[in-house]
C-alpha cells in the first residue's frame, strides 16, 4: 500500500488520539466507584432482606400481642361478674356460694398466666419493633452511601464523558482526511492490536516496543518513502519519521 510521508504522519495524530480515547474509556469504566457501588447494593439487598424477615416476625409477635389480650378479656370479665355475684350477696346458696369462690380462684390462677403470656408477648413484641426500627435505619444509612457513592461514579463519568467528546470531535478531520484504503487498515490494526499504527523509533517499534531485527530494519529502510510499512513483530502501521 502507498500513501505520502505527510498522510503517514497523520496516522500518528489519529493513533494519538485514539490512545487517549482507550485512556478515557478504560478509566470510566475502570473507576473504583463501581466496585464500591457493587459492593453496597449487595449490602442493600441483604439489609432489605433482613429488614422484611424482621417487619414480618414484628408483625406475627404484634399480632400474638393482641391475641393474648383478646384471650385475658373474657375471663377478666368472668371474674368480675362472680365477684359481684359474691359481693351483693345474691347467691345465698352455700353450695353454689363455694363453687362460686372456688371458680373466682381458679380464675385468678388462669388470668395471671395469661397476663404472664401477655408480658411476654408484648416484651418479645417491643423487642421485634425496635429490632426493625434498627434495622431498617442501617438500610437507610447503606442508600445514603450508596446514592453519595453514584452521585460521585457519575460527575466523574461526565468529566470522562466530555473529554471523549472532545476527543471524538479532533479525531474526525484527521479520520476524513485519510485515504480510504489507508483508514480502513488502520482501523482493522486497532482493533486486533488496540494501535493501528506506531512510530519507527530507533530502529524499534513504538507501539509493541519491540526492537526490529539488523536484516528487517535494513528492509524497511530501503523501502520509498511513499510505502507504507508495517511492524515484522505486532504487524501495525510503521511511521517513518526523522528520529527513524
Amino acid at each position: 500500500m502507498l500513501a505520502e510521508p505527510a498522510v503517514q504522519l497523520r496516522l500518528l495524530g489519529l493513533a494519538e488520539v485514539d490512545g487517549e480515547l482507550a485512556r478515557v474509556t478504560h478509566a470510566a469504566k475502570s473507576l473504583p466507584e463501581h466496585a464500591k457501588i457493587q459492593a453496597l447494593m449487595s449490602r442493600r439487598q441483604e439489609a432489605a432482606d433482613v429488614l422484611t424477615a424482621a417487619t414480618t416476625a414484628a408483625d406475627d409477635l404484634a399480632v400474638a400481642a393482641e391475641r393474648a389480650e383478646q384471650d385475658l378479656t373474657p375471663v377478666r370479665e368472668r371474674l368480675a361478674r362472680d365477684q359481684r355475684l359474691v359481693s351483693d350477696g345474691s347467691v345465698t346458696d352455700t353450695k353454689a356460694l363455694q363453687g362460686l369462690l372456688q371458680e373466682i380462684e381458679h380464675l385468678k390462677i388462669r388470668i395471671s398466666k395469661l397476663e404472664d403470656v401477655q408480658l411476654e408477648a408484648m416484651s418479645a413484641a417491643e423487642e421485634a419493633v425496635e429490632t426493625r426500627d434498627q434495622l431498617a435505619v442501617r438500610k437507610a444509612e447503606v442508600e445514603d452511601q450508596l446514592r453519595e457513592l453514584v452521585r460521585t461514579r457519575d460527575a466523574q463519568v461526565a468529566v470522562l464523558k466530555e473529554e471523549a467528546q472532545a476527543l471524538v470531535a479532533r479525531r474526525k478531520p484527521i479520520a476524513s482526511s485519510l485515504p480510504e484504503a489507508l483508514m480502513k487498515l488502520y482501523e482493522k490494526l486497532r482493533a486486533t492490536t488496540g494501535m493501528g499504527a506506531a512510530r519507527l523509533v530507533q530502529g524499534k517499534c513504538g507501539g509493541c516496543q519491540l526492537p526490529i531485527t539488523v536484516s528487517d530494519l535494513a528492509e524497511l529502510r530501503k523501502a520509498p518513502a511513499n510505502q507504507v510499512l508495517r511492524c515484522p513483530e505486532c504487524d501495525r502501521i510503521l511511521v517513518r519519521t526523522k528520529d527513524s
